[in-house]
């Protein structure tokens, strides 16, 4: 299956412009987290912005009939807020012993759509959210095939480190959960596989590391562990004008962030409803 990437509507911020606000303002992507995270964490910070943009009380989201299905009608006159959705097409190729029996080819492309309301759009039957999920880095480990190993390294400065699959976390790290959420997006973003590649397939190394702290900063304040200010005060300085950076981050980066910080989040959950819905 290939996937395509779309470009957003003219009124919907780019990933890179999401993260970064993210990034400069303390507490939104826990509030995001909190309020929506039955979605994706880029939808989660898309419709917390859009909600404070309207002045809307964030909470639950859902489309117009999922609202009806609970009893809850959306108000006259209100817009429906855009998130990001994934789009699944069939192509049936001319030589179909080149792509299977049925000769047909999956592309997903993900494309902004307006269809979610929040509760403070809709009025009716009293609405219970659902308990937001309980997460182990066990169980993340285990779901993303990724091996924790010993921490080996005489430098007792290094806080951590990757290798192909597998990491290490020091046993005096200051922060190991921000450690771990580091080492494992180098392994999610496939920095630990890039030895192989050449220099110019090879993402540049301080930009690797603004990958994996994003995602750090990401999952740290998701779960409203220690970490999340460091992380911001790294991704802040690499930011800087002196880098000569901007306030960028590549559109191509922000995107595999989110990716990755979704992976990790979901893979810990230890309590997940298989029946939740996810964007």
């Amino acid at each position: 299956m290939q996937r395509h990437a779309t470009k957003p509507a003219p009124d919907v911020p780019k990933w890179s412009a999401l993260l970064v606000e993210a990034v400069n303002k303390p507490g939104l992507i826990m509030e995001a987290y909190t309020a929506f995270h039955n979605y994706s964490i880029g939808n989660q910070i898309l419709a917390l912005v859009q909600c404070q943009m309207r002045g809307l009380e964030p909470g639950p989201i859902n489309t117009f009939p999922g609202w009806q299905a609970l009893g809850r009608t959306v108000k006259r006159g209100e817009r429906a807020l855009i998130l990001c959705m994934p789009i699944t097409r069939k192509v049936r190729e001319e030589a179909p012993e080149s792509e299977g029996e049925n000769g047909e080819r999956r592309f997903t492309s993900f494309m902004h759509k307006a269809r979610w309301f929040a509760i403070s759009q809709t009025v009716g039957d009293e609405f219970t959210p659902p308990r937001l999920p309980e997460w182990e880095a066990e169980r993340a480990l285990a779901a993303l095939d990724i091996e924790q190993i010993a921490f080996t390294d005489t430098d007792g400065n290094c806080q951590g480190y990757a290798k192909k699959r597998q990491i290490a976390i020091n046993p005096v790290a200051q922060l190991p959960h921000k450690t771990l959420f580091h080492e494992t997006a180098h392994v999610i973003l496939g920095h630990t596989s890039e030895a192989d590649f050449t220099d110019t397939e090879r993402t540049p190394k301080n930009l690797r590391e603004v990958e994996a702290e994003a995602v750090a900063l990401l999952c740290c304040e998701a779960l409203k562990l220690e970490g999340a200010d460091y992380c911001r005060g790294y991704i802040q300085n690499w930011l800087g004008p002196s880098n000569g950076n901007g306030d960028a981050i590549p559109e191509k980066s922000a995107q595999k962030i989110f990716r990755a910080a979704d992976q990790i989040l979901r893979a810990g959950r230890r309590q997940a409803n298989e029946n939740e819905t996810e964007h």
